[in-house]
């Protein structure tokens, strides 16, 4: 519900438009102040601080841009919505850059322009705040449910960005990126290779951002079969096609209020790209089998391994919807450029993996910490896991056993505090037979049933077809040989 005191300037020329703006907010219980050009706008701000500014792009004298780089110029709080002419996507990046919020396009639908004042003024703004404004703007936890990857509790800020272990420049970095720029609309693509912790990232955003008690559905976008992909993200009405009984919401409108995370997005083919690059801008989506549209509000946070530069050169990638998705960058930094967090990232890793499993504090000697800071770990901190995963594992009676799959790597006999700590043998000479040919096989078949995963992003359907098994047969594999899979990576077709 709005508050009376919240107060918000409306910037436009045309006098019309400026008092339907007006009227629609002050029947919403809002305070408001109007001008109608640039200038008066700026003499506006410097008489009373506001909770919010509505510009129109153009004005008379000047672009409503001007007045979203004065307000970060002069460090002041208020948040901005900038109203732009339909199609100008430039504009639009433009000023989510400059530090706007969001923006609108026009013909602006009263509707979503009550959704998205609602949305700004869901946390006070950032440092100068109208007299009265509310301090504290953590609500009850949503309980709201989606379809993949929902987040149901409000996760901790500042434990979320602990989350993203290091001390190293580039995670020092990440995390304090991430406090700039998690409270804006504004659009952001994390990059980085494999197993670096894009989701972690996204996951962070989110619970600093206002939508924290929304929720945020993760959606892997290379494990969705293209013939899926519209129904999975718009929805599908009862009687669309054969096979649908029932109603089903897609992924816009399960995160809607919250955060729509689309990860993998350079796997998603052409004819997808231009339908969610719509849906994007016009914040409405068309459920299969619906002749109307349905609005949403979500916030949008993408991610890739790949090149996404690269790929918009060779046609394989669409120009808009890059300059769409990449309005702020964050990269994450590969493991190989931050071994100085290994040693943190191992406690931490370990700390949890003992705790799910029911066992008592284990740490690495400074031995088998040496060790692994030689494993190249193309797989970044997934692969890291993995290794201190099947460590754990892979604990008898004997203790504890890390198998590092490297050829050649030498091995480390040492307690994981105290515990014996008792190494696989490597895998025999030439000319040599195995000692235990059982555990021999189990290891070949473990690292091929790992690399398979971690080529198909963990997807269980489309490695059993890489390696000529049924979906059946490798989940049985998987088991078997205690491979950890992370959660929210399996497709429709795995589920059951």
């Amino acid at each position: 519900m709005p508050m009376p005191h919240h107060q918000i300037l409306v910037v436009d020329d045309e006098p019309d438009l400026r008092t339907l703006y007006e009227l629609t907010l002050l029947r919403d219980g809002f305070r408001v102040t109007t001008a109608a050009s640039l200038s008066s706008a700026l003499h506006a701000l410097g008489q009373q601080a506001f909770d919010l500014i509505i510009t129109d792009m153009r004005l008379p004298d000047g672009l409503g841009l001007n007045l979203i780089r004065h307000i970060k110029a002069h460090h002041r709080g208020e948040r901005s919505i900038v109203i732009t002419a339909y199609g100008s996507a430039e504009n639009a990046v433009e000023s989510l850059k400059a530090g706007a919020f969001d923006y609108l396009t026009k013909p602006v639908e009263l509707t979503q322009f009550r959704t998205v004042v609602a949305s700004a003024l869901q946390s006070p703004p950032t440092s100068v705040q109208a007299p009265g404004t509310a301090s504290d703007h953590r609500r009850k936890p949503s309980s709201r449910r989606g379809n993949v990857g929902l987040i149901t509790a409000a996760m901790d800020a500042q434990q979320a960005l602990q989350c993203l272990v290091g001390e190293s420049p580039g995670m020092t970095m990440i995390r304090e990126r991430i406090g700039k720029v998690a409270r804006s609309m504004a659009p952001i693509l994390i990059t980085g290779e494999s197993g670096t912790g894009k989701e972690l990232a996204a996951k962070a955003i989110h619970a600093n951002s206002h939508r924290f008690d929304q929720a945020f559905v993760a959606v892997n976008c290379g494990a969705i079969p293209e013939g899926l992909l519209e129904a999975e993200f718009f929805g599908v009405r009862k009687g669309a096609y054969t096979g649908a009984t029932q109603d089903r919401i897609g992924f816009f409108q399960a995160a809607h209020g919250g955060t729509l995370f689309l990860d993998e997005i350079g796997d998603l083919p052409l004819a997808t790209q231009s339908r969610l690059l719509r849906a994007i801008q016009e914040r409405q989506v068309r459920p299969l089998g619906s002749t109307h549209e349905e609005s949403v509000d979500v916030r949008i946070l993408s991610a890739t391994h790949k090149d996404l530069a690269a790929e918009v050169q060779s046609g394989k990638f669409r120009q808009d919807l890059y300059y769409r998705l990449n309005v702020i960058d964050l990269h994450m930094p590969p493991l190989r450029e931050r071994r100085e967090d290994l040693p943190a990232l191992c406690e931490a890793l370990l700390r949890r993996i003992t705790q799910e499993s029911g066992l008592g504090s284990l740490s690495l000697p400074p031995e088998m910490l040496a060790v692994l800071c030689a494993e190249p770990l193309p797989g970044n901190v997934r692969e890291l896991e993995n290794l201190l995963h099947r460590g754990v594992a892979l604990r008898d009676h004997h203790g504890l056993q890390l198998d590092l799959p490297t050829a050649g790597l030498s091995r480390v006999d040492a307690p994981l505090t105290a515990e014996t700590v008792s190494t696989t043998p490597a895998a025999p000479a030439s000319g040599t037979l195995p000692r235990d040919l059982q555990g021999h096989l189990d290891r070949q078949e473990r690292d091929i049933l790992i690399q398979a995963l971690h080529e198909t992003g963990f997807n269980r359907t489309a490695a059993a077809a890489r390696l000529g098994l049924s979906l059946r047969q490798i989940r049985y594999r998987i088991a078997r040989l205690s491979i950890d899979v992370p959660a929210n990576t399996d497709t429709p077709d795995d589920v059951g």
